[in-house]
């Protein structure tokens, strides 16, 4: 079982991309909105999603940063990077100034990608014991 606790509608701007002799690089800036039961707010500047193409597969490595407030109403920050596959699927990481949302730096956490008109949503579970 798992629980939803972020969405990030992720707007992307032009990629910019190298091809190498060993494997390709693509990079995403981005922008985006977040919002949840326990945070709402937006990515702060420019988040980053950097591709790695290699034999055909891609692995990605988004990393930014969300401004906003917790469900408290307390402003706060959040550090993201998450990263994987379709294959292996996504691993996101977090670090938040927020003490409430301080659970999520050390939980189970998942993540989906879904593309969406402009980018992709991203949404952002904790893993729960049955």
């Amino acid at each position: 079982m798992r629980e939803l606790l972020l969405e990030i509608d992720v707007t992307c701007m032009e990629a910019v991309s190298v091809k190498g002799h060993t494997r390709g690089i693509v990079m995403i800036p981005f922008t985006g909105e977040a919002s949840g039961p326990f945070f709402t707010g937006k990515v702060i500047g420019e988040g980053v999603d950097t591709q790695k193409i290699v034999d055909g597969k891609c692995t990605l490595s988004a990393r930014y940063m969300l401004e906003g407030q917790d469900a408290t109403g307390s402003p706060c920050r959040i550090f993201i990077e998450n990263e994987g596959n379709d294959e292996i699927g996504f691993r996101p990481k977090i670090v938040t100034d927020s003490a409430h949302l301080s659970p999520w730096e050390t939980a189970s956490l998942t993540a989906t990608v879904t593309p969406n008109e402009g980018g992709v949503m991203v949404r952002i579970y904790r893993e729960e014991a049955e």
